[in-house]
Formats: structure tokens, sequence, C-alpha cells
């Protein structure tokens, strides 16, 4: 991204190591809470720099950073002109009943969404992108491995879809034979065109 002129911002935001095991930890429980507030200060504060084109900022993000887009989208107001999300969970309670990984998905949402008694599960469950797609309104390209079984399928179909039914432009580039990542050669080279032809066409 930097080597075609674009301002890169990489936030150490909360849930990232190097600032400590509490700081770490602290995404835990709390997807879309002060993590999604972190981003919004990082793009706010570069923003002041001079060097900054306010009104061409884009958003990417993939696994963890792909719902952080998700999310993003329901809660930036404005802050950002195009969006790309790569295998992230968009509806935590289909994430729940899909992905290969359940300790994972019971310890990091504090329970099952059913589970009314429990109320950590049921904040979680509240932060899911999903809840928000009311406020969806800017373009968004979603890339999707059909082999992904950690984030599996549908996650990026109902973003696209519901991004569709809002009437909003956005594209899904979806790669059959890839699972959580890219890895195959000849769909590296696809997915690097789609990613800068959206950046390109958007911004």
């Amino acid at each position: 991204m930097a080597s075609q002129g674009y301002v890169v911002v990489v936030p150490s935001r909360r849930g990232m190591p190097g600032f400590g095991t509490k700081w770490n930890e602290a995404v835990s429980k709390d997807w879309g809470g002060q993590v999604i507030q972190d981003y919004l200060d990082a793009i706010d504060n570069v923003s002041k720099e001079k060097y900054v084109d306010t009104s061409r900022r884009a958003a990417v993000g993939a696994s963890f950073g792909g719902f952080s887009i998700f999310a993003l989208a329901g809660k930036h107001e404005g802050r950002f002109k195009s969006f790309i999300a790569h295998d992230g969970v968009f509806d935590f309670r289909s994430m729940y009943g899909t992905t290969d990984e359940m300790w994972f998905e019971n310890w990091e949402k504090g329970g099952p969404y059913w589970d009314k008694n429990k109320a950590v599960a049921q904040r979680s469950f509240s932060q899911s992108p999903s809840n928000f797609v009311q406020n969806w309104n800017t373009p968004i390209m979603i890339v999707q491995g059909g082999k992904d079984y950690r984030v599996p399928i549908e996650q990026g179909q109902q973003a696209f879809q519901a991004a569709q039914l809002k009437g909003i432009k956005s594209k899904l580039v979806f790669f059959p034979d890839e699972n959580h990542w890219v890895l195959k050669p000849q769909n590296a080279q696809v997915w690097q065109r789609e990613f800068f032809s959206w950046l390109k066409e958007t911004l």
C-alpha cells in the first residue's frame, strides 16, 4: 500500500501484543467496544497531519481486522470513504453456530447467546456488526474463502447481501479453494489486483 502512495496507519489497538498482558486481553468479551474506539482515535489523530487527505480515507482488514471493518462500517460516522473486509465475522450468532473453534467463541463471547443469565455474553452478542447495518452507507468490498472453517462462508455472504439490499456499492470476491488466507500464487495475484482496483475506484 505504501509503495502505491497510500499513507498507511496500523494502530496497536487493544488485543495486540507489545503493551503487556492486560492490554492484550482487553479485547476479550468486548470486540465491538473500546477496540473500535481505538481505531477511530488513531484515524482522528493521524488525520491532523497536513499530508493526510481526509476526504480519501479507507479502512481495510483481515480476520479480526475483517470483523473490525464490518464494525466500523456501522460506527465510523463518515470518517471513511471505502472499506475492504477479508474473512471477517459479521454476525456473532451465526458465527457461534458454524465455526470450527467453539472453545475460542465461548471464551471470547463469555458464553452462548441464548444464556440470558450471562450478562457478559449478552453484552458481547449485542456488539455484533450485524446489529448496526442500519448505519451502513459506505462502499465495501468483501473477500471470502470457501474453505474457511474458522470464519465460515456465510459471514461474508451475509455482509455482502446486507450491503446489496441497502443499495450500497459493494463487491464480493470469493475464492472457493482458499481458507482463511489466500495462499495460491494465482489467487494472490487476483487478490492484489482486486484490492488496489477497489481502492482506486472508490477513493
